[in-house]
């Protein structure tokens, strides 16, 4: 996402720029909260079901002034973030919806625009890490286009200015790459600076670590070099590259990059140029700065020269004539993403004759000669290559599809969820049909969406790009486990046959022994810090570790398997992993419960079975008399709240099994498990169900959770008529009109505290 990526759509006319948000519902991460500790209190609104943005054109002054402050100091929080950090929060579409709404309203009111406005800005000033450069022309941006009619747009405001018709003009195109971009300044054809962007007017002296990239000629080449001479394109990172380096990385347990751009960013900005030649970047030539003479007259000239003097230059840059030809070149680009070394975000168009440029000049901080055509940026082409089936803890089959890696969102995307057989064959879980009856096969191009921070899935398949050696995939019968149990399809609450599969096996199958190991260290069950994935999947496969109970007597047998051996650990390693299980050995009912990994009981379910036994004993002679088919204790369970017939046959054929019961007895003899905390029942709470929406902002949710089930009420995430108390915070949204639609009594935060504390 280079600066040209956030190219503001500076003086479009009022029309143009309201058609960008007239009718348009924007992501709900962009509906603006009356909170006055912004930024901080729109961040926590993107993850909220908030309502729509109003339009533009229905705002008052007054509101619409109080939106563009906000909006100012989102997008600069984003622009820091990007620039200075290396570090986005937000997708490429997020960050432009942002733009594209700040834009709309100083359409709409002019006098909002001022110096410091976004829009009046390129990128973010440099971070402070490196000597500040001053480019000698400016390195601006351009202006973004979404839609085919705001490529039209762009051309025929070129006709109109130039007086031209449109087939006599040349445009030069070219994919757009998503890298960091650099200015590179020649005196008598040796280099002498590189800086990055900046704000566009300084930027950072990057010069040492340039030095190590092998795309940057030291010495120009070939004749016909101006004295004065800067270059400019886009320092980036292959996606093998990248996933190597990613690789790298996670071995050694250092800063997981999410992006190509962010690794490439983050390579160049380092202080010790060593540690940048060691990381594989590339440079594309693409335009440049000052020139104390020009050696060609056209954007392909320049081109061809760059290539000339030593560098790189993109070789599906093409020569289009019309609109056709432009949106063809974009169609056909876009088809090739997935199959592209490097990542791209769209494709840039020029006016191919610099008299032209020259002529058409600039519009405050964009030129009007050149525009950048972006993809959707939550969608991609690409091949499937494979599909793998993944069992997970509960041995549900999932099968995942191996993609040819595409950007999609700016993130780099290797695999896809395919949901299940049903999903691959077409059919949806209510038997509808789905993308028009057409079944996914390994081998098809295969349209992805990536949606946050969720697992994209497929949502197409380009039929006419399917070849012939494609294959059908046939959902397994016998898990891949070396034992081969059966693959059962579940059944529904109303008896028929279900869409998910799963592997009867249970814990003799090794890789749902592998995701209870998973669960039972995780944060929410024991917690055992330093005992990760990658170790605890070591520790099973040398047959270290093959049940809970065998963590806790890993010290104790150490003598024989010296982990501090080990390549990756060392004696302080080996102390501090025996000092994280051993102060893990007290642990609460709930949690415990919860760690057991028995289906169907998750964080919720196990509280209220905590909260409903108290102590491990009671629950655990409950659950083997439930086990055992006994009438009175299923009856007892089933009266608790949130405990259903779904959970007390999970129960029981969890204890019904003796595997799973040795397990239990094995486990509990290493550990203490304390009973769980009675609720108050003499609070102003006790026995209320209680919804907290929007952002809180002296506890957070989890915390404000948890003291209202310590003093007896129930939390619900949705509101009805049984709801007794709504606490709403800034931001809050469609939860607070549902309160005020049931009568429900609303509290602030300051309200509740002082309840509570009552």
């Amino acid at each position: 996402m280079p600066a040209a990526t956030w190219a503001p759509a500076l003086q479009r006319t009022a029309e143009g720029a309201l058609r960008c948000v007239r009718g348009t519902r924007f992501p709900q991460a962009f509906t603006l909260p009356p909170a006055p500790s912004y930024p901080s209190a729109m961040a926590r609104a993107a993850k909220s079901k908030a309502t729509p943005l109003r339009d533009v054109v229905e705002l008052t002054k007054a509101q619409a002034k109080v939106e563009h402050k906000r909006l100012a100091l989102e997008i600069e929080g984003h622009n820091e973030r990007y620039y200075q950090e290396d570090a986005p929060t937000v997708t490429d579409a997020e960050y432009d919806a942002l733009r594209q709404r700040l834009n709309a309203i100083e359409a709409r009111f002019p006098e909002f625009v001022t110096a410091d406005s976004p829009s009046q800005k390129v990128g973010a000033a440099p971070s402070g890490r490196f000597k500040k450069v001053p480019h000698a022309v400016p390195m601006l941006s351009l202006d973004n286009a979404f839609a085919e009619e705001d490529v039209r747009d762009f051309v025929g405001r070129i006709v109109r200015f130039l007086k031209l018709d449109d087939d006599k003009i040349g445009f030069s195109a070219e994919p757009k790459i998503d890298g960091l971009s650099m200015s590179l300044r020649y005196e008598g054809g040796e280099l002498v600076t590189a800086a990055t962007r900046g704000d566009g007017a300084v930027g950072e002296d990057v010069t040492a670590n340039i030095r190590t990239l092998e795309d940057v000629p030291q010495k120009l080449k070939g004749r016909n070099i101006p004295d004065i001479c800067e270059v400019r394109g886009e320092v980036y990172m292959t996606k093998k590259a990248f996933l190597a380096l990613n690789e790298r990385q996670k071995a050694a347990g250092d800063t997981i990059f999410a992006n190509p751009r962010n690794s490439a960013a983050g390579s160049l900005r380092q202080k010790d140029p060593t540690i940048t030649a060691s990381r594989p970047l590339g440079f594309f030539a693409y335009a440049w700065g000052q020139m104390s003479a020009m050696p060609e007259d056209t954007q392909n000239g320049m081109i061809g020269w760059f290539e000339r003097c030593g560098f790189k230059t993109n070789p599906l840059t093409k020569l289009c004539h019309s609109v056709e030809e432009l949106l063809a070149f974009h169609h056909a680009i876009e088809e090739q993403r997935a199959r592209l070394d490097y990542d791209i975000d769209g494709v840039v168009y020029k006016i191919d004759r610099i008299d032209w440029q020259e002529r058409l000049g600039f519009v405050s901080r964009t030129p009007r000669w050149g525009i950048a055509h972006k993809f959707p940026a939550e969608r991609a082409m690409t091949v499937l290559r494979d599909i793998e089936i993944q069992v997970g803890r509960t041995g549900s089959f999932t099968p995942v599809g191996k993609l040819e890696p595409v950007g999609v969102g700016g993130v780099i995307v290797q695999n896809v969820t395919l949901h299940n057989e049903d999903y691959i064959r077409g059919i949806g879980n209510k038997g509808e049909v789905l993308r028009e009856g057409r079944d996914i096969r390994i081998g098809d191009t295969v349209v992805i969406q990536r949606a946050g921070d969720v697992i994209p899935q497929v949502v197409d398949v380009v039929f006419d790009k399917r070849p012939k050696s494609a294959r059908e995939f046939h959902f397994p019968k016998k898990c891949p486990c070396p034992l081969h149990t059966d693959v059962v399809r579940e059944e529904t609450a109303t008896g028929e046959e279900g869409s998910r599969a799963r592997c009867t096996g249970e814990f003799a199958c090794p890789y749902q022994k592998i995701e209870h190991l998973k669960l039972f260290v995780s944060r929410r069950a024991f917690d055992i810090d330093g005992l990760g994935e990658k170790q605890l999947q070591y520790f099973f496969d040398e047959g270290w570790v093959k049940e809970p109970a065998d963590i806790f007597t890993l010290e104790k047998r150490n003598a024989k398997l010296k982990l501090e051996e080990i390549e990756g650990y060392g004696a302080t390693s080996v102390r501090n992993l025996f000092g994280a299980i051993e102060s893990r050995r007290r642990i609460a009912l709930e949690r415990f419960i919860f760690a057991l990994g028995m289906r169907h009981v998750g964080e919720t379910t196990a509280l209220a079975l905590a909260r409903g036994y108290g102590s491990w004993d009671a629950f655990h002679d409950a659950c083997l008399k439930v086990g055992k088919g006994d009438e009175e204790a299923i009856a007892d369970m089933d009266a608790l709240d949130q405990i259903g017939d779904t959970v007390i046959k999970s129960i029981a054929d969890y204890f019904g099994e003796s595997h799973n019961r040795g397990i239990v007895e094995r486990l509990t003899k290493e550990v203490e498990i304390v009973d769980a905390e009675k609720p108050k029942s003499n609070s102003a709470v006790a026995g209320k169900t209680v919804v907290f929406t929007g952002s809180l902002e002296k506890m957070t949710r989890d915390e404000a959770k948890a003291t209202a089930e310590r003093l007896g009420a129930k939390v619900s995430g949705s509101v009805s008529k049984k709801t007794d108390l709504v606490v709403a915070g800034p931001g809050a949204g469609s939860k607070l009109a549902d309160a005020n639609k049931h009568g429900v009594k609303v509290l602030t935060e300051d309200e509740w505290l002082k309840l509570i504390a009552e």
